[in-house]
C-alpha cells in the first residue's frame, strides 16, 4: 500500500504547530508494523547550518493501533526495526519490545527511526561527514509525530545516542513526552569517552584516505568494542595464553576481529563519522527538560559514567527515578541484562493508561 505523504513545501514546523491542529493518521489505527515516509522541508536548517542531503525521514511503527505511543530509540548502530520481522531477523532490541515483553505490543503502539544521515542501498556516500546535532535528530522524529497526528507521546525510551535524542527532544519540545526514560545517557559526554571515540574517527579518516575503507571500519569498531564492555567480562571470557610467534593473534583479538568484520555492512566511514561526532557534541540543559524522567544507569559503565548521570540526576526539576546497577557488560547493559531492564521497564510502564 502506498503512504499519502505531506507536501514538504507546505508543512509546517512542528515547534510551531500547536498541538490541538493534529489529527490522529490513520496509519496509527493499523494494527501491525509498517513504516512511515515523511518529506523533509525545504527550509529544514541543522544546528550547525547546511542541509541534509536526504529527503525523507523514515520510522516504523509497531504493535496495537490507536494505543499509548512510545518512542524507542538505540544506540548509533539502531535503526527503525526495533523489532523482529521476517526480512530483518530479530530487531535490535526484541528483547524489550514484543508481544508481552516488557514494551508490549499488544499494550502499546511503538515508534522507532532511523537516524539522520540516511544509510543503505542506493543512498550516495557524502563527501564529507554530516556535522548534525542531537537536537536535529529530535527534530527529525518531531516531523514523523507530526505527521502522524500524534498530541502526546506516552513515553519516550532512549538508550545510548538515543537516549541524547530523548534528552535533546524533552528541552526542545517540554509538552510533547509525558515521561522520558534515560538509559546510559547524559546531558554531556565525558572527555575520556571523547578520546576514544576521536581515535576511531582517525582510523576511519585514514581508512578514507588510503582506500582500506573496510579495513577501517573493522579495526574502529574492533576499538569501539573494548569501550563498551567490562575488564571483569575480557578477564572470564578470554584465555591469555600467548600465541607461538609476535604478530599472531590472542584470543581476545580474534573475537574483536570477528566482530569488526561482522560490522563492515552496518555503517559507512563518512555516516560513522557524523553519529559519532554528534555524541560529542550532544549537550543539554537538565533543568529546562520538564518531563518526568526516569534515569538508568550503570555503575561499570566507562562510556557514560555514572557520576556524570548523578549530576544529570541532581539537575533535573522532575526526576521520577534513578536506577543504578552494576553489570560485568558495562555500556551494552542495556542490550544484554534482559531480565534487569524488563523489570525496570515494566514497572515504569505499568501506569500509562490504556
Amino acid at each position: 500500500m502506498t503512504l499519502a505523504l505531506i507536501d514538504p513545501a507546505s508543512a509546517e514546523e512542528p515547534a510551531c504547530r500547536p498541538a490541538s491542529a493534529r489529527r490522529p493518521s490513520e496509519l496509527l489505527q493499523r494494527d501491525g508494523a509498517h513504516d512511515v515516509v515523511v518529506p523533509i522541508p525545504d527550509g529544514f536548517e541543522l544546528d550547525f547550518g547546511g542541509t541534509l542531503t536526504q529527503k525523507q525521514v523514515i520510522g516504523r511503527l509497531h504493535g496495537k493501533a490507536d494505543a499509548p505511543l512510545i518512542v524507542v530509540a538505540g544506540g548509533i548502530s539502531a535503526d527503525r526495526y526495533v523489532h523482529r520481522t521476517e526480512t530483518k531477523g530479530l530487531g535490535w532490541w526484541s528483547g524489550a519490545v514484543g508481544v508481552r515483553a516488557p514494551i508490549d505490543l499488544t499494550r502499546f503502539r511503538v515508534l522507532a527511526f532511523d537516524f539522520a544521515p540516511e544509510f543503505g542501498e542506493g543512498v550516495k556516500e557524502p563527501k564529507t561527514p554530516l556535522t548534525i546535532t542531537t537536537q536535529d535528530q529530535a527534530r527529525l522524529l518531531a516531523l514523523l509525530l507530526d505527521h502522524l497526528g500524534v498530541e502526546k507521546v506516552a513515553a519516550f525510551v532512549g538508550c545510548s545516542y538515543g537516549g541524547m535524542i530523548a534528552l535533546a527532544f524533552g528541552e526542545i519540545f517540554p509538552d510533547w513526552a509525558e515521561q522520558l526514560v534515560i538509559v546510559s545517557a547524559a546531558h554531556r559526554p565525558h572527555p575520556l569517552a571523547t578520546a576514544w571515540r576521536g581515535i576511531q574517527r582517525r582510523i576511519l579518516q585514514l581508512g578514507l584516505e588510503t582506500g582500506r575503507v573496510d579495513q577501517a571500519v573493522g579495526l574502529a569498531r574492533e576499538l569501539a568494542m573494548t569501550t563498551y564492555r567490562t575488564q571483569e567480562e575480557f578477564g572470564d571470557r578470554f584465555d591469555s595464553e600467548a600465541p607461538s610467534h609476535a604478530g599472531q593473534a590472542y584470543p581476545v583479538c580474534d573475537y574483536l576481529q570477528a566482530r569488526g568484520r561482522a560490522y563492515r555492512d552496518r555503517t559507512t566511514p563518512a555516516r560513522w563519522l557524523s553519529l559519532s561526532d554528534s555524541i560529542d557534541r550532544h549537550r543539554v540543559e537538565p533543568e529546562a527538560i520538564t518531563a518526568p524522567v526516569t534515569l538508568v544507569g550503570f555503575t561499570t559503565d566507562r562510556l557514560c559514567p555514572i557520576d556524570d548521570m548523578r549530576e544529570l540526576a541532581d539537575r533535573l526539576p522532575n526526576l521520577w527515578r534513578f536506577e543504578q546497577h552494576p553489570s560485568v557488560y558495562g555500556h551494552d547493559a542495556f542490550l544484554k541484562e534482559d531480565a534487569l531492564v524488563a523489570d525496570i521497564l515494566t514497572s515504569v510502564l505499568k501506569d500509562i493508561d490504556q
